[in-house]
């Protein structure tokens, strides 16, 4: 009998410490799920500025909704607590534990951040989103930023973007030689390739820039952002097509430290809203746009027109070139535009027989 004590004994002891192993991850699930988090998140955009400024106060909205007040998101502008070309340092050594931005402005960091933001001639926003989310995209973009203890988050697009803002007429690819012209990222490369002098400026910076004549042309976003900044009040000609940002990708970084302190539940909702953040940026640009252009045409008179095709052309040969050149000079950078050059093969032979088929069925009857 003493062996049968012994075993009842042990049994008891086992049910006891098991019963306390639940009643300890129950309690500690309830502290999780009481805990509240503070968080910084800094822009490159002025406060609330339309679209992109806006995008980041919708985020912090849904996450303190999603959360029940757990999670509360303070959004910063550009130069309220870091200027806007410093977001994502900010991130990086936990200044802010969240940002928002273009990820070409970190082309100094990792050459192939820019490559997430937009590639000359290359996918449109539906295109790029499938990209990232379904053609190991997003993946790419986390290994080039783990270096920096930031994550990133597909965080809005514009769609395709204007051309710019011009203060003569473009007739050929020779009037762009000499001229200083406010672009980031491939864009800016691809203008040097042809004689161009690209600038460096932030949202903020670029009205006073262009109404001086410290630059003689900019690119901005579109319509909707442009009549914003009362850019045609410093400028005469307003040109398309986007050809340097098809499909303007922004990001949402987070601070990897600042992430995985989060409770598994509050990381969902981190990236559930970033991900919903992603698509309503689109949609607000999508109906914003085409009213924006016609105040701009009916209401000033801004004349609006497309780049002659043989400029065309020597932007997207000097852009082929300039991808080839970039590819070599980095190994990660050659990783990255690998997978997102496959993925617009395939995915452009498809919309050729769908997309574009469709578009040129659709204006068939004009």
């Amino acid at each position: 009998m003493k062996w049968f004590y012994s075993a009842c004994l042990a049994g008891a002891t086992a049910l006891a410490l098991l019963g306390c192993g639940k009643e300890n991850i129950a309690t500690d699930n309830n502290r999780a799920s009481q805990q509240t988090f503070e968080w910084k998140l800094v822009t490159s955009w002025p406060k609330n500025f339309p679209g992109l400024g806006r995008g980041p106060e919708t985020f912090a909205q849904m996450v303190q909704e999603m959360s029940g007040g757990r999670l509360k998101v303070k959004v910063y502008g550009a130069g309220e607590l870091v200027p806007g070309f410093e977001v994502f340092d900010a991130v990086s050594n936990g200044t802010a534990q969240m940002g928002h931005a273009g990820s070409y402005y970190w082309k100094g960091k990792a050459p192939a951040a820019q490559i997430f933001t937009a590639i000359p001639f290359g996918m449109n926003v539906t295109e790029t989103n499938s990209w990232l989310h379904y053609g190991g995209g997003l993946a790419l973009w986390r290994e080039v930023y783990k270096p920096f203890g930031v994550i990133p988050f597909a965080g809005g697009n514009t769609g395709v973007q204007m051309a710019g803002w011009f203060n003569k007429e473009i007739h050929s690819i020779e009037d762009l030689k000499g001229l200083k012209i406010r672009m980031p990222g491939l864009g800016a490369e691809v203008l040097k390739k042809v004689g161009a002098i690209p600038v460096a400026l932030t949202g903020g910076e670029i009205f006073t820039a262009l109404q001086t004549g410290a630059i003689d042309a900019t690119e901005w976003v579109g319509p909707y952002n442009d009549l914003s900044f009362g850019l045609h009040k410093a400028a005469d000609y307003y040109y398309y097509s986007g050809w340097h940002e098809p499909g303007a990708m922004l990001e949402f970084t987070v601070n990897e430290s600042a992430y995985n302190s989060l409770p598994a539940d509050l990381q969902h909702i981190v990236a559930v809203a970033t991900r919903a953040v992603n698509q309503d940026m689109l949609d607000e640009y999508t109906a914003r746009n085409h009213e924006a252009m016609a105040a701009l045409k009916d209401e000033h008179g801004i004349k609006v027109l497309p780049l002659p095709k043989d400029v065309m052309l020597a932007l997207r040969a000097a852009s082929l070139a300039v991808m080839q050149e970039q590819a070599a000079k980095d190994p990660q950078f050659a990783k990255v535009y690998a997978s997102y050059s496959e993925f617009q093969k395939k995915v452009s032979a498809y919309h050729e027989l769908s997309e574009m088929e469709y578009y040129k069925n659709r204006q068939a009857e004009k």
